[in-house]
This record gives structure tokens, sequence and C-alpha cells, in this order.
């Protein structure tokens, strides 16, 4: 079978990426069906051991292609992102990718003359469209209700010769005026609507204000900031062993047990490692008249 490289971008994957990969590998290998056991016949065992070495060598050869074919999910969910809002994640883009990649390499038939690089781009995009279409952010119940809006605030602003008023398009629409304002916060909520669109009643008015949540307060993302660089500065009184610790357990949400496995000690002696060097780092606040994170 003749599968060309992917040409597109070779940056190494996410780790996100590639646990998905191992995690997919794993599973339809553990979810491959088997022949029912128990014939004795030794012609049907035969039989049972070729296919079962025919499956095996077929699963690794898919495999296989679809690691080397793993650049190409990441330049095609790269180029999907550009053209998507910013809080889209393009590692969600990237492992709905590989499923469409596992897919094409099961069903892959080089018979067709065609390219195998050329025919899972298609089957990868239109996984990743899938994927979007799953996480759509406004329901279908809304969309139409964002059109019933806008058809109802055209008809009335033809017939008026002027914007019309919130009471004017709630009964145009056959609801009360209180209804009408919570749809449209509703629709507001999903983006459908701009937060600082006004009735023509109040269109001289600024933009209404919109308070934001706490985390995401400039004083609060300052004062997280701050807190960061001064347990930076606690960490460097540490020994490099414990930073490296502090650093796995924190940053990395690593597990004690899996520190362990990369320093070459026991999960209880990293369990010491993290207590002693939270001890020290307090005693570094501490002297720099810092007792708690209340102070940012």
């Amino acid at each position: 079978m003749n599968y060309n490289n992917a040409a597109a971008a070779r940056a190494p994957m996410p780790i996100s990426s590639a646990k998905a990969v191992s995690a997919v590998i794993a599973f339809q290998k553990q979810s491959t069906p088997r022949k029912p056991a128990g014939i004795s016949n030794s012609v049907h065992s035969r039989g049972k051991v070729r296919g079962d070495l025919q499956a095996a060598s077929k699963l690794a050869h898919r495999d296989r292609v679809v690691l080397e074919h793993l650049p190409l999910v990441k330049a095609i969910a790269i180029r999907v992102h550009e053209n998507l809002p910013v809080h889209v994640d393009v590692d969600d883009l990237v492992h709905a990718g590989i499923l469409g990649l596992f897919d094409a390499a099961s069903k892959y038939n080089p018979d067709k003359q065609v390219a195998f690089s050329s025919y899972a781009k298609h089957r990868i995009k239109g996984a990743i469209l899938d994927s979007l279409r799953q996480l759509d952010w406004a329901s279908r119940d809304m969309r139409r209700r964002h059109k019933q809006v806008e058809a109802a605030t055209r008809d009335l602003a033809s017939t008026l010769q002027r914007n019309p008023t919130e009471a004017e398009v709630a009964q145009k629409l056959g609801m009360d005026l209180e209804r009408w304002r919570s749809m449209m916060l509703d629709l507001r909520n999903v983006g459908l609507v701009s937060a600082s669109t006004r009735s023509s009643e109040n269109e001289d008015l600024p933009a209404p204000d919109f308070p934001c949540k706490p985390e995401t307060h400039p004083d609060s993302i300052c004062a997280r900031e701050q807190l960061r660089g001064v347990l930076g500065d606690a960490m460097k009184v540490l020994p490099e062993r414990y930073q490296r610790v502090v650093s796995l357990y924190y940053t990395n949400e690593m597990t004690m047990k899996e520190i362990g496995g990369i320093l070459g000690i026991n999960e209880s002696r990293v369990s010491q490692i993290h207590k002693a060097a939270l001890e020290k780092m307090q005693v570094a606040l501490e002297a720099t008249g810092i007792t708690s994170s209340h102070a940012f």
C-alpha cells in the first residue's frame, strides 16, 4: 500500500494530541472483535491463528500510517482555527481530526489510485467540521428566534418609517414586554445580538455597561500576576530538586507518583519534599511581610 507522507506542517504535536492518539489506539485494539473460542478442529485453529495475525498486522500498519500523518492533522486544524473565534481550542480540533484520520486509514482503498494524503485530508477536515457543529454555541431554537426578531423589526421599520420601540416589536411577536426583554438577554448572552444594542427611545444614551466576572477583572488579573511573581521569588530559596517537585506538581499538574517516577524516588519521598518545600517558601514569604494571599 502506497501512502504519501503529509507535506504539511512538521511542528511537534501537542501533548494532549499525543495522549489522544495513544488512547484511541489502545481503545480500538481492545475493541477488536475476536472469533469465538473453543474450536477443537486443528484446521479451524490454524485458520484462527492466521486470521489473528493478519488482523494484528493490519492494525499495526494502520497505526503506523496514522502516526506518520499526524502533522497533516495539525496543519488542517490550524488552517480551520484561523477562521474561528478565539475561545475555540485548536487542540480540540486536532483531536477531532485524529479521529477522522483513523477513519480514513480504516477505509482507504489503494485500488482507487488516489494518494492517501489526498483522501485523508477530506476525512480529517470533515471530522473537524462535524465536531464544530456539535459544539455550536447557539441552538437552532435561538437562531430561529433571532430571525423572527430581525423580520419583525424590518417589517415595523418599513411600516412606521422609523425604528420600532421595544413594546412595538414585542406586540408584533405576540409577547409581553418582560418576555421580550428576557429573550433579548438570552440572544445577547450567546452573541446573536450586540450587547451595545439599545432601543430607539434610548439610542442617545451611552452603551450599557456589563459587569465582568471577578476573576476577569483587571485588578484580579494584576493581583494574580503579582502573587505569581512573589511565589517565583520564594521558590528561588529552594534546592533544585525541591523546585522541580513544586513545578511538576503545581504547573504540570502531575501526581506525586508520576513525579517520583521522573525523579527516581518513591511517592512517600516526593510527599516529604513537597511538604518541606512549602514550609521553606512560607518562611521566605513571611520574611517579606506576606502571611496570606489576601495581601493581594
